[in-house]
């Protein structure tokens, strides 16, 4: 269990996220039935909502929560949940967050669908209020999460990948997206390009750290939580910053056969083996390491702000993160 409750890292914003829930709410609508049967289960499905939390802390912070700090939140979430909605597509995932995903229910087309409904919706929000600064942040983040998936795929063919790349892949395709909630969120709320810019930076820092964290777990996490098996990346050909040390720390003739077992993919009857491998190798205390130094970069930032519930809030989130067990 996490030592801090995520409930009270909200206590800052909770009216404001409960104003939100609304107004996401009233957005996946539709008067297509079958739409509208995919949306409500989407809404179903409830997360954590940690990327509207960013938003609105961030606006706090800034200055105060506005109706445009609600319109940022919701244009995140809209496009956080089309990227799941995809990605469960191009992963021929049949689960998510232990419920039956919208593509194994509702098949591939309807669900690819959906996605584009989600992300177009997001769309319309901020061109119908002409936060057409919120178009220029999203459109770069859609832009570097893409090219951060395809980075990825393209690297799990060779096996290739050194810590430098994995570090682009991770900026671009998580951290990017918090980054933009707290520069949204800032946005919403202040002019100052100074308090933007910091935020921003922080939700950056705050990214990487998060995604290192999830790969450490894809290790030595508890198996099958959310339906997420442990050694799922190695499965995937996927090279994580665990596995990328202990490569590097290892002679010749033991990386090629670790990178000839990786090879299997899916067929894969060695991934326990290549997880001992990783522990014993300190891929894992070096990786967490890491995972630490960057949640500290995202602190620092903090530090320009002055002291209030908002920023103790976006303070312990780093912590949340890195202390998770999934």
């Amino acid at each position: 269990m996490n030592k801090l409750d995520l409930s009270k890292l909200q206590s800052p914003v909770q009216e404001e996220l409960e104003l939100f829930n609304s107004f996401f709410k009233k957005q996946l609508t539709s008067d297509k039935q079958i739409l509208d049967y995919a949306l409500r289960f989407i809404l179903s499905q409830k997360g954590k909502k940690i990327r509207p939390l960013l938003v609105l802390l961030s606006a706090k912070l800034g200055g105060k929560v506005t109706d445009r700090s609600h319109r940022g939140a919701s244009l995140v979430e809209l496009l956080h949940t089309a990227t799941l909605v995809h990605d469960d597509v191009v992963d021929k995932a049949d689960k998510r967050r232990g419920l039956p995903s919208l593509n194994k229910i509702w098949g591939n087309k309807i669900s690819v669908l959906v996605g584009d409904f989600l992300l177009s919706k997001g769309l319309m929000i901020a061109v119908e209020n002409d936060d057409f600064d919120f178009l220029k942040t999203i459109t770069n983040t859609v832009k570097r999460m893409s090219e951060g998936e395809l980075l990825q795929i393209y690297k799990a063919k060779k096996l290739d990948i050194d810590e430098d790349t994995y570090f682009k892949i991770i900026s671009d395709k998580t951290a990017s997206l918090l980054s933009t909630c707290c520069e949204i969120g800032a946005g919403s709320s202040t002019n100052d390009s100074k308090k933007i810019t910091e935020l921003k930076n922080y939700g950056e820092y705050l990214g990487i750290a998060f995604q290192i964290k999830d790969d450490i777990l894809d290790f030595i996490g508890k198996t099958k939580i959310f339906g997420k098996v442990q050694g799922g990346d190695i499965k995937e050909k996927k090279l994580t910053l665990p596995l990328i040390f202990a490569l590097n720390k290892c002679d010749i003739k033991k990386k090629k056969e670790i990178i000839k077992k990786i090879k299997r993919g899916e067929k894969n009857n060695s991934v326990s083996e290549i997880i001992a491998f990783v522990v014993e190798s300190g891929g894992i205390e070096y990786s967490q390491k890491m995972a630490e130094e960057y949640s500290q970069k995202a602190k620092k930032c903090l530090d320009i702000f002055e002291d209030s519930e908002a920023k103790t809030s976006l303070m312990q989130l780093v912590d949340y993160v890195i202390d998770r067990e999934k």
